[in-house]
């Protein structure tokens, strides 16, 4: 018994030389450990610099309390690294899954370029005219009716219930664009015919601009400026959109009537044909299929993008030479004029009505872009199909590029200004 005691003491002081002469522990040791005087009670042992971790398999417990000493060490940066190759390869499919959903969003995303496109569009229509001169008038509707269809798919009954919780921002917004708005256009379509001298069509083109509903790029600047606002902005424009079946040809016969005649009936089935039957084939798609809306979704912003710039180009290609005619820098003078009264009117009436709100500065931008920004492809379209006289089709013609250029131009502006604010609070 003292002979095998004497063995086992020996194996253990050989094990406890060679471990400690193996084992390199750290010099600095805090002052809660200083008490501590045998060298091996210094956790975490470290090999050439790495930690690790010690497993005691044959020793009695009570060597191992003494000692803390291990047959078998391993550095604890293999396992670490066994435990991330095991988290990649079980997480080697969602990787996958990202690179697959990363050219959806690329898809997604196409709506950014929109501003760079309008740009580029109309540069090229004008330096250019034949690159959109095959997109006439009568690709406008469809064209348009697309436009509606995915303003339908990406909509639910549930943001309208959201956005509705607002009516006082609402009816201020419907105010905007079928009161403010049409009050600005015949002021100036007034003085288009009486102070420059313009033909009569001319002045029905900047009144026929007025009355029409706001534009779906109202509700994307919103998004850009003041993302919390987008829902509002979307019902906005769609209340306007829906109504404008029975306001804008109504607001058009009030304004234009005397001047020039104007098809009420025929406006009324041509605005239904065009905006509200793709919105409520969108919606009930979606209500319906949403697997099919799902498929689609991610293809139309890129697909908006293109037909919006056909849109925006094809006009001025077509109506070059009353664009660049002696009275074509008067026509964009008064349609600059109006756009800009009608942004700054819609930012200072928000500004009265909702003086006492906490999001005032964010509901005066959006309000402006709703005032501001007008169907003008639906102008144009109805300008193509009801008035016979093609001077008309002018004023909406350079309006769906200035809209366009002046709104994105206000969302650098507020959003480089929002900048500077975060800035100096921080």
């Amino acid at each position: 018994m003292n002979l095998s005691s004497s063995i086992l003491g020996k194996n253990l002081l050989q094990i406890h030389r060679l471990h400690r002469s193996q084992l390199e522990f750290p010099t600095c040791i805090s002052s809660r450990n200083q008490s501590i005087s045998h060298p091996l009670h210094r956790f975490p042992p470290q090999i050439n610099g790495v930690s690790v971790r010690c497993s005691n398999s044959f020793l009695s417990s009570d060597w191992s309390s003494r000692f803390s000493i291990s047959t078998r060490c391993v550095p604890d940066s293999s396992s670490e690294s066994l435990r991330l190759d095991c988290d990649s390869s079980s997480s080697s499919p969602e990787i996958l899954n990202q690179k697959k959903t990363t050219f959806v969003d690329v898809l997604k995303q196409s709506n950014s370029l929109l501003p760079h496109v309008v740009l580029a569009s109309t540069l090229l229509a004008l330096i250019f005219p034949p690159s959109f001169a095959w997109f006439t008038s009568r690709y406008y509707a469809p064209a348009l009716g697309f436009l509606m269809f995915a303003v339908g798919v990406n909509s639910s009954e549930k943001d309208f219930f959201e956005a509705f919780k607002q009516p006082a921002a609402i009816f201020a917004g419907y105010v905007g664009q079928f009161f403010v708005k049409p009050v600005l256009g015949y002021l100036f379509g007034t003085i288009a015919v009486t102070l420059f001298g313009l033909p009569t069509a001319i002045g029905a083109g900047i009144m026929l601009v007025s009355c029409v509903s706001g534009a779906q790029l109202s509700s994307y600047a919103t998004f850009l400026t003041d993302p919390a606002l987008a829902p509002l902005s979307v019902v906005m424009t769609s209340l306007s959109t829906a109504t404008a079946v029975f306001v804008t040809p109504f607001l058009s016969l009030l304004l234009i009537g005397k001047r020039l005649p104007v098809d009420v009936k025929g406006m009324i089935s041509s605005i239904t044909q065009i905006v509200v039957a793709p919105i409520a084939a969108g919606l009930l798609l979606n209500r319906f299929f949403p697997r099919i809306c799902e498929a689609i979704r991610p293809f139309l912003p890129p697909l908006s993008v293109l037909v919006t710039a056909c849109c925006v180009g094809a006009p001025l290609a077509i109506n070059i030479h009353a664009v660049i005619s002696p009275f074509g820098f008067s026509i964009l003078l008064l349609i600059v004029a109006f756009h800009l009264s009608a942004f700054i009117a819609g930012y200072a009436l928000t500004g009265l009505a909702f003086h006492r709100s906490l999001d005032v500065k964010a509901l005066q931008r959006t309000l402006s872009y709703e005032t501001g920004m007008q169907s003008s492809l639906l102008a144009l379209a109805l300008a193509n199909r009801f008035f016979q006289d093609p001077l008309v089709s002018v004023p909406p013609a350079i309006s769906t590029v200035m809209m366009s250029l002046m709104g994105f131009s206000l969302v650098m502006i507020w959003n480089k200004g929002k900048e500077k604010n975060m800035m100096k609070e921080s």
